[in-house]
C-alpha cells in the first residue's frame, strides 16, 4: 500500500466514516426541523400579540405591551430574557412574512441557517422596494446562496440588494446615523465589550486619533518608564505607576488605555453648557457603579472577585482601587443562612429607604432582568393608587420595560416576606423571584465553648 492509500485508512474506517457522515446529516436534518419549526412558533407568537392590540386605540403602544407579556411568557420556558425572545421574535416575523421562499429553502435543505441570515441581513435595505422587486431579489439570492457557503456569497448578495434598493445609499445611510448608539456586552474574567455604533468616517477617525496618540505613548517611553496609571498591570491596577516593571503594553493596550482616559476624564467639545470663560459641566460628569465588595476583599486578605450590579463580577484589585477613591459606601448586614439582607447602614446618606432596597435588590426583580437597582424606579407592588403603603414590604426595584409592562399588562406580581416576588404570567404560569444574595455577608460570632483545638462538629 503506498503512502496516500494508506492515509486514506482502511476499508473499515472508511466504512466508518460513512456512517459518521451519515448521522452528523440526520441529525443536521433533524436540527433544522427543530430550527424552522420554532422560527414558525416565534412568528406565530408576534402574529397573537398583533391581533391582540388590533382594536386598542392606542395601537402602537398596546402590541409593544402585548408583546412584551408574550416574550416574557416564552422568555420563562426558554429560560432566557424576554428582551432576547422580543428580538428572536421580530426576526421571526421577518423571515415568515418576508422570505417564505428563503424559509422554503432552508427547510429543505437547499440553504444553511447561515445563508439564511445572509439573505435577510442584505435584504434589510429592500424594505421600500415593491413585493416584485423583493421576490427577484431573493429568488436570485437563493440561487447563488446554493452555490457556495455562507461567507463567500455575503458580499456578492449585498451588491446584489443595492441593485434592487429603492432609496439610495446616501439616504439609508442618513438613516442609520441616526442610531448611532454605545453600548455594553459583559464578558468573561471581569471584561466587557463597549461597542459604539458609528459612521464609518467617524469610527475610523477615532481609531486613526487613537493609534496616533498610542504610537506618541510608545514612542516617548523610555527604558524603565512605568507607564500611565494603567501601565503595564492594566486597567484598575490599584498599586499606582510608581515603582512598577517597565511599561510593554502593545499598541493595542496603549489604545484601549487611551480611550478610557478620554472618555473617563476628558471634557466634550460638544458642550452646550460650555461658556468662553471656561469649560461645561459635562466634563465634571463622572460614572457612577454599584459595586459588592467582600469585606475580606476589601481589606486584602483574598482575592475573590466583587460584584459589579448589572454586570459581572470584576478582579479584587479593581475593588480595592474603586473602594479607596469612593466618597461613601454602605455596610450590609445579611441573614447568615437565608442570605437576604437584614439591614444597611452608610455614611452621609439621606434616603434610607433606597439604601436598603438597593441593597436588596440590587437589579431589576424581574425574572432573568439583570439591569442594575441604580438603573431602575422602585415600584409599588400594591399601586399607591390603590392604598399600597411606602413600605419596604411593598418596594422592589424594576427598569422602565418591566414597571411599565406591569402596569399595562396582564402580568400580576405579589411581594411575599424577604423580598420575594411572585409573578403570574397571563397563561397563569408562577415565576417565583428570590430578593439575590449579595457576596458580602457579616455573621454573628459563634458562642459555643468549644476548645481551640477540637475538631468542629460535622
Amino acid at each position: 500500500m503506498d503512502e496516500y492509500s494508506g492515509s486514506m485508512g482502511s476499508d473499515a474506517d472508511v466504512a466508518a466514516l460513512v456512517s459518521i457522515v451519515g448521522e452528523v446529516e440526520g441529525a443536521a436534518a433533524v436540527v433544522r426541523a427543530g430550527q424552522v419549526a420554532e422560527v414558525r412558533a416565534l412568528a406565530a407568537a408576534g402574529q397573537l400579540a398583533a391581533r391582540q392590540a388590533a382594536g386598542s386605540p392606542a395601537v402602537v403602544r398596546a402590541h409593544d405591551m402585548a408583546l412584551r407579556s408574550v416574550a416574557a411568557e416564552l422568555g420563562g420556558v426558554l429560560r432566557v430574557t424576554d428582551r432576547t425572545v422580543q428580538s428572536r421574535i421580530d426576526e421571526a416575523r421577518d423571515l415568515v412574512e418576508h422570505y417564505a421562499a428563503t424559509l422554503a429553502a432552508w427547510e429543505s435543505g437547499r440553504i444553511t441557517r447561515g445563508h439564511v441570515r445572509v439573505i435577510t441581513d442584505a435584504g434589510s435595505v429592500l424594505v421600500d422596494a415593491s413585493p416584485e422587486r423583493r421576490a427577484e431579489f431573493e429568488a436570485a439570492a437563493i440561487a447563488r446562496c446554493e452555490r457556495d457557503t455562507p461567507n463567500r456569497v455575503r458580499s456578492e448578495v449585498e451588491i446584489l440588494a443595492e441593485r434592487f434598493a429603492e432609496r439610495s445609499f446616501t439616504d439609508r445611510h442618513r438613516d442609520a446615523a441616526a442610531e448611532r448608539r454605545v453600548r455594553v456586552v459583559p464578558g468573561a474574567a471581569g471584561m466587557s465589550d463597549l461597542i459604539a455604533t458609528l459612521p464609518t468616517v467617524i469610527a475610523d477617525g477615532i481609531l486613526d486619533r487613537l493609534t496616533q496618540q498610542a504610537q506618541t505613548v510608545i514612542d516617548s517611553r523610555e527604558p524603565g518608564d512605568a507607564g500611565s496609571a494603567f501601565g503595564a498591570r492594566g486597567a484598575g491596577d490599584a498599586s499606582g505607576a510608581g515603582d512598577a516593571e517597565p511599561d510593554r503594553r502593545r499598541i493595542d493596550q496603549v489604545r484601549a488605555d487611551v480611550f478610557s482616559d478620554l472618555l473617563l476624564a476628558g471634557a466634550p467639545a460638544l458642550d452646550p453648557t460650555a461658556t468662553g470663560d471656561g469649560q461645561g459641566s459635562l466634563g465634571a460628569i463622572r460614572a457612577q457603579v454599584q459595586v459588592i465588595v467582600p469585606a475580606l476583599t476589601l481589606l486584602g486578605v483574598d482575592d475573590g472577585p466583587a460584584d459589579l450590579v448589572g454586570r459581572s463580577p470584576i478582579d479584587a484589585e479593581t475593588a480595592r482601587c474603586l473602594a479607596g477613591n469612593t466618597h461613601s459606601w454602605a455596610r450590609v448586614l445579611t441573614d447568615p443562612v437565608e442570605g437576604t439582607v437584614l439591614a444597611v447602614d452608610r455614611y452621609r446618606t439621606p434616603w434610607p429607604q433606597r439604601r436598603f432596597l438597593r441593597a436588596r435588590d440590587q437589579h431589576c426583580r424581574f425574572p432573568g432582568c439583570r439591569r442594575a437597582a441604580i438603573r431602575c424606579e422602585i415600584d409599588h407592588t400594591i399601586d399607591a393608587a390603590k392604598g399600597g403603603p411606602t413600605a419596604l414590604w411593598n418596594l422592589a426595584h424594576l427598569c422602565q420595560r418591566h414597571h411599565s409592562m406591569k402596569q399595562f399588562t396582564r402580568w400580576t406580581v405579589r411581594q411575599l416576606p424577604g423580598g420575594v416576588l411572585e409573578w403570574t404570567s397571563p397563561t397563569g404560569r408562577i415565576y417565583r423571584e428570590d430578593a439575590p444574595a449579595p457576596p458580602v455577608a457579616f455573621t454573628p460570632a459563634s458562642t459555643g465553648t468549644t476548645a481551640v483545638d477540637e475538631p468542629p462538629p460535622f
